[in-house]
């Protein structure tokens, strides 16, 4: 069994459809039911060829040319679990990975496409996310993805072609954008960023979406013009491989000793921490933290203005307010 063999075709569409099944349950594109139908298409193992799982000690590879064919099946099925894969490790750190494919639905119901977008990906990853894109707006023209890795890049191009999709693949620095492309009406980054450049809004048309993580949660901003843009977070918890390149934030340790135990495992402290990260420390995001509710994700947004880009709680102009470094 490879993965272009009947076999493989037909046990592969009866895991996709196991697994529009699953997402279908939690109501995720009640919004936009446009998007199950790309998801039932896209055939996600032709991007998964080869992936890695945690285990311990390390990773474990899964590939579709094993010649062992109870771990073939195993590739198959892991590859339409709806978890995310990695697909890209180099000296133990890991550069790529697909996305779990609930959360990437979220995700692309929120960026709210419409017929005839011009969408830029910024993280290609596996080509998966690309050809979901395309398929939803059909025509390959309409999407731009870019990743700074040509290995990254490479072997998009070729699970993309594989499909039977050919959007625009650029290799390059994500955080510049895709000059040559634009303008755009709606960009979806898949690593995390710690500001929003604002090349990017200069690329976008006036009303574009741009969707983003950014300290473990999901922002979606509205593009006013070339200058300004403004938005909140989504309420899901998001985590995603950093954006490579000039955009890249080096990540700190944080010592959370001294702090309620309360504290430490409460996933909207953990993003509050990392939204002000070298603005409050510890102490402080915990009585801002108490003090307010402990507030939940989209109570909190960014707006980006000519140079100033700032995240605050409940209002852009405070009384809660911190410059995005």
């Amino acid at each position: 069994m490879g993965p272009y063999d009947p076999d493989t075709e037909s046990l592969a569409a009866a895991a996709r459809s196991a697994l529009v099944r699953e997402i279908d349950a939690e109501g995720v594109w009640d919004e936009d039911p446009v998007w199950r139908e790309a998801f039932a298409q896209v055939p996600r193992h032709l991007f998964v060829p080869t992936y890695y799982v945690g285990v311990q000690g390390g990773y474990e590879r899964r590939r579709a040319q094993s010649p062992d064919p109870r771990a073939r099946e195993l590739w198959l099925h892991g590859a339409y679990a709806d978890t995310p894969l990695a697909t890209l490790l180099r000296d133990g750190e890991l550069l790529s990975s697909v996305s779990q494919p609930s959360l990437m639905a979220r995700m692309l119901v929120a960026l709210r496409v419409e017929d005839g977008d011009r969408v830029l990906e910024v993280g290609a990853g596996s080509g998966y996310n690309a050809a979901l894109l395309a398929h939803r707006l059909g025509d390959d023209d309409l999407v731009t993805t870019v990743d700074l890795e040509p290995e990254i890049t490479d072997a998009a191009r070729q699970h993309l072609a594989a499909a039977g999709y050919h959007p625009v693949v650029v290799t390059g620095d994500g955080a510049r954008g895709v000059p040559g492309r634009a303008p755009f009406d709606r960009i979806i980054a898949t690593c995390t960023l710690p500001t929003v450049p604002r090349v990017w809004l200069a690329q976008c048309c006036p009303g574009a979406r741009v969707l983003t993580p950014m300290a473990t949660g999901l922002l979606v901003l509205t593009v006013r013009d070339a200058g300004h843009a403004e938005g909140r977070f989504l309420p899901s918890p998001a985590y995603f491989v950093p954006l490579r390149g000039t955009g890249r934030a080096e990540p700190g340790a944080v010592c959370l000793a001294g702090l309620p135990v309360d504290a430490r495992g409460q996933e909207t402290f953990r993003f509050l921490l990392a939204l002000t990260r070298g603005t409050l420390d510890p102490q402080e995001a915990y009585a801002l933290w108490q003090g307010e509710g402990r507030p939940r994700r989209e109570r909190y947004g960014v707006t980006a203005n000519g140079e100033r880009v700032w995240a605050w709680l409940d209002a852009p102009e405070g009384p809660y307010t911190w410059p995005l470094l």
